[in-house]
């Protein structure tokens, strides 16, 4: 693994959990993530996947999207576009400032504030349930880049590699794994 870092000032900015599915989740003081399960109290917690489409799927396949993370820029990239979006609002757990999720390689460790370390799986793969919350707003986040391929910016999924609580204002800290990177790609 390559040596750990900060990332430019990366923080967190908010963080967010709901024991209920609901498209949105609430801003809290603080979360605990556990080791291997996900966020403490959240309806997305779990060894298998608790995604309802996923769940429809295969209810036996591995929970990589135990911990959804958003990067705050985000908000204001939309903004532009005249969507008015807050943390916890497109239903993720960290929102973060300060560094390019969308950039990370799979397998990529998060150290969030002292204790909680995320392994990053892959990209949030949008979906109708954005449109739900603001129309137009699906479209802002899912895009295609000049050679037409699918471009995925609702953010990054991770599972739970060491638990600990974190809050607004924890630093980031980044631990790329070994070359070569894989890019991210929707899990």
């Amino acid at each position: 693994m390559s040596t750990a870092s900060t990332a430019g000032g990366a923080r967190v900015a908010a963080v967010s959990s709901n024991e209920v599915y609901s498209f949105t989740k609430p801003t809290r003081e603080s979360i605990t993530l556990l080791e291997g399960l996900g966020v403490e109290g959240d309806v997305h917690a779990g060894v298998t996947v608790k995604h309802r489409s996923r769940v429809a799927q295969d209810p036996t396949q591995p929970n990589l999207r135990q911990v959804h993370l958003i990067h705050r820029e985000l908000f204001e990239e939309v903004a532009g576009a005249g969507h008015q979006v807050e943390p916890g609002q497109l239903g993720e757990n960290v929102t973060t400032e300060g560094i390019d999720l969308l950039g990370l390689p799979v397998g990529t460790l998060l150290r969030l504030g002292e204790d909680a370390v995320v392994e990053v799986t892959g990209l949030r793969n949008p979906c109708l349930q954005i449109d739900n919350f603001q129309h137009g707003l699906l479209k802002q986040v899912v895009s295609r880049d000049i050679e037409g391929n699918l471009l995925r910016k609702a953010g990054i999924m991770g599972v739970v590699h060491q638990g600990g609580t974190i809050r607004p204002g924890d630093t980031i800290e980044v631990t790329l794994p070994p070359t070569p990177h894989i890019a991210l790609d929707r899990v």
